[in-house]
């Protein structure tokens, strides 16, 4: 199979989705890997290194989506992408499609395969493409988080790190103990904050009690839970997440009166549409905006600020199920693989992901007919 693995044109995206020693293993495999000229930079891999374990390289976009099958890349295709795409394709990628009814339709009038990183789940409800970045994600919304509490950042002044003896240490709540509330509260213990992790599980919530030995409070997350700990604290981190779906709207506006002035919140659910009411993405460059007096950082690639360790995380993760798809095409790897099937999102101009199928009213094609056909 030819598979293209293009350079990530989204702003200050330096990752690239494929390491040389994963484009070593498709090789060696047999299959071609067309590998855009420098798409490898922004997380310090050379185009020669490319070249040395067997991949092409091509000078632009347009000749790689024309050459390739399968596209590779971190990111949702943006417009002048989407032009490139055609039937032809399968893409694999992360998608987060529930934040962008837009993209989902344009997609579909593209009539491409597309696979998701984000909703490959194994059989226990894992997502393991997902939770690399999920894991960098939160460590990186604490120390953002940290850093926006600094007075010439905006924030009300507080060092979220070991404090003078008899101050109180800055108050952090994470709402989500997943995979990303979990690193986020890890860092922010570890950095001295007092920390408060809520989640709606209460296994979830005694599984990050133990990870971190007693070292923070856990409560269940309900209105009233989340009404005191917002009102106490000086970092909020929302990590929510809903599998394929859109996050919901656990912190409203309602909630930022109670806040205290610039405080700071970060949102690690904005991929999939934040999971505070007020939260619009924003950049690396750009970061953050305030509304009432609350500083919100909304990065919608918050791991892309650290390509070096994103990528190479990535693209541990992702090969072997690209050597999947590669071997013995999309659609029975999708048979032979329960965990890679619900990774498929669109196929053929239809939903074939019911969440998101859902979401936008669109038309719903169920995954079992797709790998029937």
């Amino acid at each position: 199979m030819i598979v293209g693995v293009p350079k990530e044109i989204k702003q200050q995206e330096y990752r690239i989705a494929l390491t040389p020693e994963a484009v070593r293993r498709l090789v060696d495999k047999g299959h071609t890997v067309l590998v855009e000229k420098s798409a490898g930079e922004g997380a310090l891999f050379e185009d020669s290194q490319y070249l040395e374990v067997g991949a092409r390289i091509v000078s632009s976009h347009a000749e790689l989506y024309s050459s390739s099958e399968l596209i590779v890349k971190v990111k949702e295709p943006l417009p002048e992408e989407l032009a490139l795409l055609n039937e032809q394709h399968t893409l694999f990628a992360y998608l987060h499609l529930a934040s962008s009814k837009a993209l989902t339709e344009a997609l579909l009038k593209r009539k491409i395969t597309g696979i998701a990183f984000e909703t490959v789940e194994t059989p226990d409800g894992t997502h393991p493409l997902l939770a690399p970045m999920s894991e960098i994600a939160g460590r990186v919304a604490t120390l953002e988080g940290a850093k926006h509490l600094q007075r010439p950042c905006g924030g009300v002044g507080k060092l979220l790190a070991t404090f003078v003896e008899g101050e109180l240490a800055p108050k952090v709540v994470v709402i989500g103990a997943g995979v990303a509330g979990t690193a986020a509260a890890r860092t922010a213990a570890a950095l001295g904050g007092d920390v408060t992790v809520l989640d709606i599980k209460e296994e979830a919530l005694n599984e990050v009690a133990s990870l971190l030995n007693g070292k923070v409070t856990t409560l269940i997350s309900t209105s009233d839970t989340i009404k005191d700990s917002v009102s106490r604290a000086d970092l909020v981190i929302g990590a929510v997440y809903k599998s394929g779906d859109k996050a919901p709207h656990i912190i409203t506006r309602e909630h930022l009166k109670l806040m205290k002035n610039r405080s700071v919140i970060v949102d690690i659910a904005i991929d999939q549409g934040g999971c505070v009411e007020t939260s619009r993405p924003t950049t690396h460059s750009d970061p953050v905006f305030e509304v009432d007096g609350v500083i919100h950082y909304c990065v919608a690639n918050m791991p892309g600020c650290v390509p070096v360790t994103s990528t190479v995380a990535i693209s541990k993760a992702i090969v072997p199920y690209v050597e999947e798809i590669a071997d013995n095409g999309w659609k029975k790897a999708l048979r032979q693989n329960e965990s890679l099937a619900k990774g498929l999102n669109v196929y053929k101009g239809k939903v074939t992901y019911e969440p998101i199928a859902e979401l936008f009213g669109l038309p719903y094609l169920p995954l079992q007919e797709v790998l029937e056909e």
